[in-house]
């Protein structure tokens, strides 16, 4: 059997690995795929080392882009975004870092857009909203991050975000784990008052379906999107990615 698993932290729920292993059963496909959470991505050098057999990972937050130390090389998307998601290991044992986020969201949010939609904020500062930044400028759609706070490229925090100002964004993308499985009382703090039936609320997280985000969204008459598409996407392209090096 080829091994091949998802580093993260706290990831019991993790969508990839019953995703991967549920195709693998359905096509009768020689691989497996395993959770390894780390605690510290210092953990990952001595799990690689101990584990010649894996073929290859995925990444999950928090560690998109504290992997990128430990590969040795990164392809030209995600050396542009600054995050990885798919690693590859050739036959020498080099590791080489992928982003399919990007195309995940792409294929994913596509489908939702309108001509009214060309500004977005991004939820959010971390290795799945750079992705998500990466996209937006492929589509040409303009966009602001709003952060908890103020930094380098953050135009905007939750405490300063008006409704004024958010009636200028018809686009608002959820890149935090806020709301997520069990938190689900839980939402990010932006005023939800301007929303319109205008607004694209499109949230990464896809447990629980419907989060609490989206659903303020959709009592707005908001067309909402959750991450599970997104998901889907992201990990058939690394499948892709895995199988042209195997």
């Amino acid at each position: 059997m080829n091994r091949l698993g998802l580093i993260g932290k706290d990831i019991s729920y993790s969508f990839s690995k019953s995703y991967f292993s549920n195709k693998f059963e359905t096509q009768q496909l020689p691989f497996t795929y395993e959770n390894f959470d780390l605690k510290h991505i210092s953990e990952f050098k001595q799990l690689f080392a101990q584990n010649h057999d894996i073929i290859g990972f995925n990444v999950t937050i928090p560690y998109k882009e504290a992997i990128i130390p430990y590969l040795s090389v990164l392809n030209k998307k995600a050396r542009k975004i600054g995050a990885v998601n798919t690693i590859t290991i050739d036959k020498e044992g080099q590791l080489k870092g992928y982003n399919t986020d990007c195309y995940g969201f792409k294929k994913a949010i596509t489908p939702f857009l309108k001509s009214h939609h060309r500004k977005a904020l991004i939820l959010g500062t971390g290795g799945a909203s750079k992705a998500i930044a990466y996209t937006l400028k492929k589509l040409d759609i303009a966009f602001e991050y709003v952060s908890r706070t103020k930094k380098s490229g953050v135009k905007y925090t939750y405490k300063t975000l008006t409704s004024e100002i958010i009636s200028g964004y018809t686009i608002v993308i959820n890149c935090t784990p806020i709301g997520t499985y069990p938190n689900v009382s839980d939402c990010p703090d932006i005023p939800y008052d301007a929303i319109t039936n205008k607004y694209l609320l499109y949230d990464l997280i896809y447990n629980p379906t419907q989060t609490k985000f989206l659903k303020l969204g959709m009592s707005k008459g908001a067309k909402t999107c959750n991450g599970l598409k997104m998901l889907e996407y992201q990990a058939e392209k690394a499948w892709e990615i895995w199988n042209s090096t195997f």
